[in-house]
């Protein structure tokens, strides 16, 4: 509008509250979000990302009041109307299950916490929570706002880190769902390099099996996932980046007879015992394709598991073998307590990289990040 009158009416607010608004604004953001003059009010530069982020933020409510509402009446008055502690109380309240837990946690008592959850119902035209024998669980309307609105809320973050950036306060968050190949160098030594240029920055590393470090992607709560790809893309709100093709190896006890020979039929393979990645996993699809393609059953004795530290402790107390990757057991390898099988396997091949939200807008630290790992992947392959 470049006007605070005008403004001020299309939101329905007197023009001094809109001028307390902005002001209060620009003081928690410590920059100027415009530039007043007498032909009107213009957003400077940061007010301009600012502006971009506020947009992205509720664009995401936007999106749950389309898939819930037919109308765009009724979307407008959801957007309208919804309160910040009306989406922290659903948040909080989806993931403690429990009425008097999330009223704990958010420091308020239960009615009124009641009472919030009753409102937003009534904004949503749905029902939220239902009572179980296990406890409160949310609905499917509430799982579906329940992540828009942990997106909203990540990308108004976003915004506050990036004018931090333009105080030169590189102090921002980076959270980096790291999968079992990743875990060992590639993650580790990126953060460590991110860590030397931007000390003041929140870095986490997050571990865990796959799908829920994807929930937590999917939910803004998780930047970035490193790690084997999935194929067929698991979700359409997601990209993967490519950064190299990793090969399996046959990983067993350093005394074990196979440490040294040079051949194995696909018969001898079958016979081993094994210890085998989970079914979930690209790396349970190469190694069952290993007989498959073979027109061999995949082996029967088999220990699934997905921990890199229980593998280590059944091939050192056993005559398993394993399907990994080198670099995973590098270290184990030259301490001589594991070996790799001197025979190598075709079509063991994965796709390693980078899995992002397709719409996710990194900050200046984040970007730095991505070009970082892509840097040490590609030292590491030639090393």
């Amino acid at each position: 509008m470049k006007s605070l009158s005008k403004a001020a009416n299309a939101v329905h607010l007197t023009q001094s509250a809109l001028t307390q608004g902005i002001k209060k604004l620009e003081d928690e953001l410590n920059q100027p979000l415009f530039v007043r003059s007498h032909s009107g009010m213009t957003p400077t530069p940061s007010g301009l990302f600012f502006l971009n982020r506020v947009e992205r933020a509720f664009e995401y409510l936007d999106e749950f009041s389309r898939i819930i509402f037919n109308s765009r009446n009724k979307q407008d008055g959801f957007n309208r109307s919804v309160t910040s502690k009306q989406l922290e109380a659903l948040i909080n309240l989806v993931q403690m299950k429990s009425y008097t837990a999330a009223a704990n946690k958010l420091n308020l008592s239960q009615p009124t916490l009641h009472r919030s959850i009753k409102d937003l119902e009534q904004l949503c035209q749905k029902e939220l929570a239902v009572r179980s024998p296990t406890g409160i669980e949310p609905t499917w309307t509430a799982n579906l706002l329940n992540r828009f609105a942990k997106l909203f809320f990540s990308e108004l973050r976003q915004g506050i880190y990036e004018m931090r950036e333009f105080n030169g306060q590189m102090d921002g968050s980076l959270k980096v769902g790291s999968l079992p190949l990743a875990r060992s160098a590639i993650v580790p030594l990126s953060i460590i390099a991110l860590n030397n240029e931007f000390p003041d920055a929140q870095l986490s590393i997050i571990d865990g099996p796959y799908q829920e470090q994807l929930a937590n992607l999917l939910h803004g709560e998780i930047d970035i996932i490193v790690g084997a790809l999935r194929i067929p893309v698991q979700h359409s709100d997601i990209e993967q980046i490519p950064l190299f093709k990793d090969q399996l190896c046959i990983v067993v006890n350093a005394q074990h007879p196979l440490a040294s020979r040079q051949t194995i039929s696909t018969k001898e393979l079958q016979q081993l015992e094994w210890v085998a990645p989970n079914k979930s996993t690209p790396a349970w699809q190469v190694f069952s394709s290993i007989f498959v393609s073979r027109g061999l059953p995949p082996p029967n004795h088999v220990i699934e598991c997905s921990s890199q530290v229980a593998v280590r402790g059944i091939l050192l107390n056993s005559s398993r073998a394993a399907l990994l990757p080198a670099k995973q057991v590098e270290v184990e390898v030259q301490s001589g307590i594991l070996a790799i099988c001197p025979m190598t396997l075709p079509d063991t091949d994965r796709s390693i990289g980078l899995t992002i939200r397709k719409d996710w807008q990194p900050t200046q630290m984040q970007s730095r990040f991505l070009t970082i790992i892509k840097n040490h992947t590609r030292t590491l392959q030639s090393s």
